[in-house]
């Protein structure tokens, strides 16, 4: 945990970047730092490794005041990524990633397998990359590095300075969701700088809004979006804060509606059997349960297997995905359902009635929001 206690920093000439902050920053969190520009969020940053120092008050990291540590050895500690990389171009990406062991004193051996695991893991071959050199990789693949080289010494602390914030949207949007897949594996205790809202809520675990050096408001996406603590909040979120909050709500299993099913094997006369006054279509699963159809009363008539008159189940989204998402493949395939599935089985389907009652659920996230 990293906790910061009426931390102040005044500059040269009066100007004051961060007023008497406290906050605490959880252990295993990505927690997102947000706001106008100037708002002292960038400052509070550099502070935690003492790039910058602070004017007063402590800064603890597990109960450690480290504001007298010396800040060499603090930043050993620390994984630090900012926009433009930082990649040094006279060495290879190996070594680049390699910066941080070979400093604390690896051997050539665990250095060697560190930069491969890292590169893995960040989505690059280390057979084709170790030995490149920056100016031969794209902007995405040199940020992929970057994430690589703070990672280097494994340590328990990830800075992150807008690290996504020079890349075309395309690239962005992989790089986020690359780094969210990274940071279940590896459980970092991450403080990410973005100004884009939207990142923010799409990666937070927690975010925290400054203004003017305070902290305007500190909760979940969730509770943000639902309760947002002051006008600026609600600036910031932008007018459509209420399809934003679409994408922090999780699909529940438990209210999805569970029409009838028929396997593929079944007969029409068993589809007919089925179907009720409330459901004018049965959804078709093959023998292990994945739904790979649907068929409408009028295509029961007569004789015949299900399978051969089945059309394809088009809208499908996972059971770990968000409201948005379900949202917008109802929109896609301009279907009155979306079938949810856990791994391959089917769980159920959202229709736009039990969607409504879904938007209109207070998540449990929301205990504690500010108002």
């Amino acid at each position: 945990m990293i906790r910061l206690e009426r931390v102040t920093k005044r500059f040269p000439g009066g100007q004051v970047a961060v007023r008497e902050l406290t906050i605490e920053f959880h252990t295993g969190q990505l927690t997102m730092l947000v706001g106008p520009s100037g708002c002292g969020k960038t400052t509070t940053l550099k502070m935690i490794n003492r790039l910058i120092e602070p004017s007063e008050g402590r800064i603890f990291h597990d109960e450690q005041d480290v504001t007298h540590v010396d800040p060499v050895v603090l930043r050993l500690r620390m994984g630090y990524v900012i926009q433009n990389v930082g990649l040094f171009p006279h060495m290879s990406i190996a070594d680049n990633v390699a910066t941080v062991p070979r400093l604390l004193g690896w051997d050539k051996q665990r250095i060697r397998r560190r930069v491969n695991d890292l590169l893995e893991l960040v989505g690059l071959d280390p057979n084709q990359f170790a030995h490149r050199y920056p100016h031969q990789l794209s902007g995405g693949q040199r940020q992929r590095v970057g994430v690589a080289r703070a990672l280097g010494a494994d340590p328990p602390i990830l800075l992150m300075d807008e690290p996504f914030g020079a890349i075309d949207r395309i690239a962005r949007e992989r790089l986020q969701n690359e780094f969210l897949r990274i940071q279940r594996e590896v459980r970092k205790t991450v403080i990410f700088v973005t100004h884009d809202i939207d990142e923010a809520i799409k990666l937070g675990d927690r975010i925290a809004v400054m203004n003017a050096g305070r902290l305007e408001q500190y909760d979940t996406p969730a509770a943000l979006l639902a309760k947002p603590a002051s006008d600026l909040v609600v600036d910031l979120l932008g007018p459509d804060r209420g399809l934003k909050r679409l994408s922090v709500t999780p699909i529940d299993l438990n209210a999805l509606d569970r029409p009838p099913v028929v396997h593929a094997d079944d007969s029409l006369a068993d589809a007919r059997r089925v179907l009720d006054s409330r459901w004018t279509r049965v959804v078709v699963l093959d023998r292990n349960d994945k739904p790979v159809g649907e068929l409408d009363r009028d295509a029961t008539a007569g004789d015949g297997r299900v399978g051969d008159r089945a059309r394809p189940l088009e809208a499908l989204i996972g059971a770990d995905r968000t409201l948005y998402d379900a949202f917008s493949q109802m929109l896609i395939h301009q279907a009155s359902w979306v079938a949810v599935v856990d791994g391959d089985r089917f769980r159920g389907v959202l229709t736009p009635e039990s969607f409504v009652a879904a938007i209109q659920r207070v998540p449990a996230e929301l205990e504690g929001a500010r108002r």
